[in-house]
């Protein structure tokens, strides 16, 4: 019954040891946080900017990669369909830099 046990600890302590070492590491913050008003209309602005250009990369790159001008169907041909579409992808681009910035 002990061999059994040695070996059963011996087995499951490399699986424990890793969690015990993650446990004691302390936590740093890593988020960007305003000091002063200034500060956080700074930080939204940079905040919106680099949102607002990702989205419009992301559109620009899901144009590129689709069959067709999707400005020129959208304005020109007036599709309705081709523009809930891109509006979606806008959209999911969005969602997605909101949550990396939110982290």
């Amino acid at each position: 019954m002990n061999k059994l046990m040695l070996r059963t600890c011996a087995l499951l302590l490399p699986l424990v040891l890793p969690v015990t070492a993650l446990a004691a590491e302390p936590e740093t913050s890593t988020h960007l946080h305003a000091n002063s008003v200034p500060q956080a209309l700074g930080l939204m602005v940079a905040f919106a900017l680099v949102g607002i250009a990702v989205a419009i990369v992301g559109y620009r790159l899901f144009d590129k990669f689709t069959p067709g001008d999707l400005h020129k169907e959208i304005l020109e041909n007036k599709n309705v369909a081709v523009a809930i579409i891109a509006a979606a992808v806008i959209l999911g681009v969005c969602i997605i830099v909101a949550a990396a910035i939110m982290g």
